[in-house]
């Protein structure tokens, strides 16, 4: 879990830029929201995941915020700084969720609102970059007012080596504005709250034909009622989105594009739960159900003349339950879920687990079953990455893992430890196939690969000596097909490191991550090397409530390959940002 001090202490513009620290956290293709196109940005846990589309659910204050047509993340979507905490689960070792959660969940909680607090902020950076934010809260004895919102924009960079770089490429950059506005009805043993945000961006891809943008709206709702052993949870959500894109083909010298499609993408999604919980000291229950439907098109205007239309509707709903038992010093725990897929399939999750500790150190275990339904971006949006086309597939199956994990931690008064060995069997496995490699175009579908087995140990350290604190993380996974080659888009090794020093009013940190080679096609014939790159952030208390923040990502400007396509694409080179930030009550 990560309070909000380590999420502000990582520098980044997005969280995802600050979620790297974390062991096995990755996008397709290691490129960053500030940058990468919409529908790369799917998360990848313990190296589950080999395209754009999120193997991991994403959930803030319990409404899932994954794309409802591709299940990839917008990442502006969510202002780091406003967040009380977030806490990354990795792996499917709970039945209570369900589609998107093969890999794991992360859940995003919003901070909490204070009386009459206000804040403000205002950065400005190399490449052009200015942000602004403003938020507050308003409190009284029966309800809450709070809300948020932030703006941003930068040039950007180049996203093409200098040497491969032609009179075509420009620089590849965002704008957008978002915000929240959340109303808590408060009470001693129940509490209502409805949530409205809101996101509208737009992006150069790194050629003026190559542009994308983005219209999202997102309104939700939870009701929650304590009973003496019982408590009951309900929420519902519903988002309409709208993606627009531009597609050409650049020629070999990279002297010229020829505009080849525009996209539209609109779609919407409704859904809800219901969950029950009981205590009984030594034992705990919890069931529920679930359900959400989609519905979205892929509609391209082809040049110079035709139009392609994809999509339609999924409808998927499920029940589950899980229960806990103590015995000793030992934890129990036994789940279940029943799912409705939407493409005339069901499926079951089975899920157990323990945990046993004295003192400082404690085991654990758990084994489940889960799936990945494939999305309706999978089934019928073609798209289409510089001259690599990936074409659609309407007969994929769900994708499904039966994973098992032991580890132990330890914790003491200024120490903890945690080792994880995993291992993940993953059968129809959807992913990117090469169909045909050319100078002039690479062309991919996504197919259902035959399996894929991932093996490895993850290591979390955490050191503390007065105003120090070491954080050391590590992940290793041997990740590959049944017929041998790596799966793309998985490192070997990854690994981060973190020193950061608190006083009185003044806060610093600086980081390190590396990451191993890895491939970026199924046939392993363009490999990314490894790099490593580092960090450094400071915040100065100057005034009550008023602090001045420096953050610098990339410290020594390494380049680094993201992709190829088939020209290869560069990572982030630095990054530097300033600012003054209030935060604080004003009564």
């Amino acid at each position: 879990m990560l309070e909000a001090p380590e999420i502000r202490q990582v520098p980044g513009v997005n969280l995802d830029d600050r979620l790297r620290m974390v062991p096995g956290f990755s996008l397709f293709r290691r490129s960053s929201s500030l940058v990468a196109q919409p529908t790369t940005q799917g998360i990848s846990l313990r190296g589950i995941g080999s395209t754009g589309a999120s193997r991991t659910l994403v959930l803030w204050d319990g409404i899932p915020i994954n794309d409802p047509f591709g299940g990839w993340v917008y990442w502006t979507r969510v202002s780091p700084d406003e967040l009380s905490r977030a806490e990354v689960s990795r792996g499917a070792s709970t039945s209570v969720f369900g589609d998107r959660a093969m890999g794991g969940a992360i859940a995003l909680f919003s901070r909490e609102p204070e009386r009459g607090r206000v804040t403000g902020g205002w950065e400005v950076g190399t490449r052009n970059t200015n942000a602004v934010t403003a938020g507050g809260s308003f409190l009284t004895p029966r309800w809450a007012l709070s809300g948020n919102g932030r703006a941003f924009t930068t040039n950007g960079y180049y996203i093409v080596g200098e040497r491969a770089r032609g009179p075509v490429d420009v620089e590849a950059n965002v704008r957008f504005v978002g915000g929240d506005t959340r109303l808590d009805l408060l009470g001693a043993r129940q509490r209502l709250f409805t949530k409205f945000d809101l996101l509208v961006e737009e992006r150069s891809n790194g050629t003026p034909m190559q542009r994308n943008s983005t219209s999202l709206g997102n309104i939700g709702a939870n009701y929650w009622r304590q009973f003496s052993r019982d408590s009951i949870s309900v929420l519902g959500y519903h988002t309409r989105t709208e993606f627009r894109s531009g597609f050409s083909a650049i020629a070999a010298d990279r002297r010229s594009e020829r505009l080849t499609s525009i996209q539209s993408v609109p779609a919407e999604s409704i859904g809800g739960a219901a969950f029950w919980r009981h205590e009984h000291g030594r034992w705990n229950t919890l069931a529920g159900a679930d359900v959400q439907r989609v519905e979205g098109w892929s509609i391209d205007s082809l040049f110079p003349t035709g139009k392609r239309i994809g999509g339609g509707t999924l409808l998927q709903h499920g029940t589950f339950v899980q229960g806990d038992v103590k015995a000793g010093i030992a934890r129990f725990f036994l789940g279940a879920r029943h799912q409705f897929t939407g493409q005339q399939r069901q499926f079951f999750s089975p899920s157990g687990g323990f945990t046993a500790g004295r003192r400082w150190w404690r085991a654990r275990g758990s084994a489940y079953r889960s799936y990945r339904a494939p999305t309706l971006n999978e089934l019928f949006r073609e798209f289409r990455a510089g001259n690599a086309v990936t074409q659609a597939n309407a007969q994929l199956k769900p994708e499904t893992v039966f994973g098992a994990e032991a580890g132990f931690d330890f914790v003491g008064e200024s120490r903890r430890l945690g080792v994880t060995f995993f291992r993940n069997d993953l059968r129809d496995l959807v992913t990117n196939v090469t169909l045909s490699v050319t100078p002039q175009q690479i062309t991919r579908q996504r197919r259902n690969a035959a399996s894929a087995l991932g093996r490895g140990v993850e290591i979390e350290a955490r050191q503390r000596w007065r105003n120090w604190t070491g954080e050391l993380a590590y992940l290793m996974v041997d990740s590959r097909f049944s017929t041998g080659f790596r799966v793309p888009q998985i490192p070997r090794h990854q690994g981060s490191a973190q020193l950061t020093w608190a006083g009185k009013s003044t806060f610093a940190t600086f980081g390190f991550r590396t990451t191993a080679y890895q491939f970026d096609d199924d046939l392993n014939l363009f490999r990314l090397p490894g790099f490593g790159v580092s960090q450094f952030s400071v915040r100065r208390q100057l005034w009550r409530s008023l602090s001045a923040t420096l953050a610098v990502e990339n410290l020594f400007n390494r380049e680094f390959l993201t992709g190829f396509s088939p020209v290869p694409a560069t990572g982030a080179p630095r990054l530097v940002r300033g600012g003054l930030r209030w935060d604080g009550r004003i009564w």
